[in-house]
């Protein structure tokens, strides 16, 4: 299992690449969407992912990535030298799993690659299918029935569904769920879980009074 770099700078992929060399990390370089496309039948752990490629950007790259079953679990970084709240929560939302600013430490780097891994691990449990109040998860084919009818939902939005009915009948705060669903350490408002949760509720429709608000604290999720 190796890292993907994909950076179009040379002197930053190659940056990259020694430093997760020495940390004992397999990798491989790659300085466009078109190489990437080539390489992905090998085995990769993780990407780390430009935003700002020539042709294809990293934004349509990692939708791409996600709308594949094959390649959907597979973890991402976003690298980009863009820094507003748009632009992070954008990438976020459409799945990535952490989002390094340039410029950077080569040590956050590592420490971020080691992170999203270990989470990785750790929720890298058998396929099941969650079952509560009418509400049907599928983790292996990633679909979710409410009172049978199938609800489309965005990649966090099923994410941040799964965490809740994972963790039934345990309030969840704000912090932990963005640590979870989304992965980084969130510098700002937390509204971004709130809207989600407000987005989810709507789709789920009549089930969606299960995910319960608890003041002050967060959210969880249980029968009536």
């Amino acid at each position: 299992m190796q890292i993907f770099v994909v950076e179009d700078d040379d002197n930053i992929r190659e940056l990259l690449l020694y430093a997760l060399g020495s940390a004992g990390f397999k990798t491989c370089g790659l300085s466009c969407a078109a190489e990437l496309w080539r390489a992905l039948d090998a085995e990769v752990c993780l990407i780390l992912l430009d935003i700002m490629l020539p042709g294809e950007d990293g934004i349509t790259i990692l939708k791409k990535l996600r709308a594949q079953n094959k390649y959907a679990s597979i973890p991402v970084i976003m690298l980009t030298a863009k820094s507003s709240e748009y632009d992070r929560i954008k990438g976020l939302d459409l799945g990535a799993d952490d989002y390094i600013t340039k410029p950077f430490s080569v040590m956050e780097v590592i420490a971020r690659v080691k992170a999203v891994l270990r989470r990785v691990s750790q929720e890298n449990t058998p396929n099941t299918v969650l079952n509560l109040a009418g509400i049907s998860l599928n983790e292996e084919r990633r679909s979710v029935t409410a009172l049978e009818k199938e609800v489309t939902l965005t990649y966090k939005e099923f994410e941040l569904l799964r965490c809740l009915m994972r963790n039934e009948g345990r309030v969840l705060s704000r912090e932990q769920l963005l640590e979870r669903v989304w992965g980084f350490e969130y510098f700002g408002e937390s509204r971004t879980v709130d809207m989600h949760i407000k987005t989810l509720r709507q789709k789920l429709g009549n089930s969606g009074d299960v995910i319960k608000t608890v003041r002050n604290v967060g959210y969880k999720i249980e029968d009536n």
